[in-house]
């Protein structure tokens, strides 16, 4: 006989950058593990050092990170921590980007243009990521940019179902606020019975955040409509979506988002709106003045979502399985 056997049993290691640890631990609790101790810190000239304190050699290691603001920063961070990681002799790595930064540069819409989304899954596989598990990509495609296996992982039925708990659905229409989220404003009416409106808009190419509502396609007048979206970023295109819908009858709007960035002018722009509600996940951690000043942000939690599907990969299960319903 040559060789040696072991009996081994597998083992799972939950690892989080600075960017967002409320989230980490959130997920930690669900999982039943703690976070495993980790020092990092910035030099004096901006460079990131990481060293874990723990020994992640032949575990299954899982390193959550959200690309939120310094978003350069964050995404340089978890990219060591996968170096790290890789170096320190992990069985496999599992990257967790509740938000994946750069989602909105996944084509070229003009010549010597990036295409920054590839880039950033070119990094993570260069770095050495085994697969990715993220929330609510700005477009499906980009799970092809990955050289592995990517596990989407969805926040509607969190949303939808927060929302069709506390309005009368028989009222209830969802809108798309463009052409391009009308298949996920689909599935909302498909899980909430209701009708579909579309707000038809169009973007300065030449000025960032910059658009123009047209017109409304649908029966919104005395409903309350459900404006979905994957993102609120400064606020412009779904305030001025909901303004149009206003203009339209409406009685009353709820605006749902996976992320809320909300940078720039989004504080005064949700404050200054007519809208009744704002729903985002916490993704991304809400800014303080907001969560502090603003009585109409709802915040619910993706931790339970994503636990599952670290545990469904964990154990060899099936991440579609938790979906299936819809």
């Amino acid at each position: 006989m040559t060789g040696i056997k072991t009996t081994g049993e597998k083992k799972l290691m939950f690892f989080s950058g600075r960017a967002h640890p409320e989230l980490a631990e959130e997920v930690a609790q669900q999982l039943g593990v703690g976070v495993v101790p980790t020092k990092a810190f910035d030099f004096a000239n901006g460079e990131i050092y990481v060293r874990y304190q723990e020994s992640a050699r032949g575990a299954d290691c899982f390193v959550i990170q959200s690309h939120t603001a310094p978003i350069n920063q964050w995404i340089m961070e978890q990219l060591i921590m996968i170096d790290a990681l890789k170096r320190a002799s992990a069985r496999s790595i599992t990257v967790i980007v509740p938000f994946y930064g750069y989602a909105r540069q996944d084509k070229k819409h003009r010549g010597r243009e990036p295409i920054s989304a590839r880039l950033i899954a070119d990094l993570m596989k260069t770095a050495g990521a085994d697969r990715i598990l993220t929330v609510d990509l700005h477009t499906d495609q980009i799970q092809g940019f990955f050289d592995g296996p990517v596990d989407h992982l969805f926040a509607l039925p969190l949303l939808a179902d927060y929302v069709g708990g506390k309005v009368d659905r028989d009222k209830l229409t969802v809108v798309s606020p463009d052409a391009g989220r009308v298949r996920v404003a689909d599935r909302w009416c498909d899980r909430l019975g209701a009708p579909l409106a579309i707000v038809h808009k169009r973007r300065d190419k030449d000025v960032a955040n910059q658009v123009t509502v047209h017109e409304v396609v649908g029966e919104v007048k005395g409903r309350v409509c459900v404006l979905v979206d994957d993102m609120i970023d400064t606020g412009g295109t779904i305030c001025a979506a909901a303004d149009a819908l206003f203009a339209h009858g409406a009685e009353d709007v709820i605006v749902t988002a996976t992320h809320g960035v909300l940078s720039g002018p989004a504080a005064d722009r949700l404050k200054n709106s007519r809208v009744g509600e704002f729903v985002f996940t916490n993704t991304l951690p809400t800014p303080a003045e907001l969560g502090r000043d603003l009585d109409k942000i709802t915040v619910l939690s993706i931790a339970p979502t994503i636990a599952s599907a670290v545990r469904e990969v964990f154990e060899d299960g099936s991440v579609t399985s938790l979906f299936d319903e819809q």
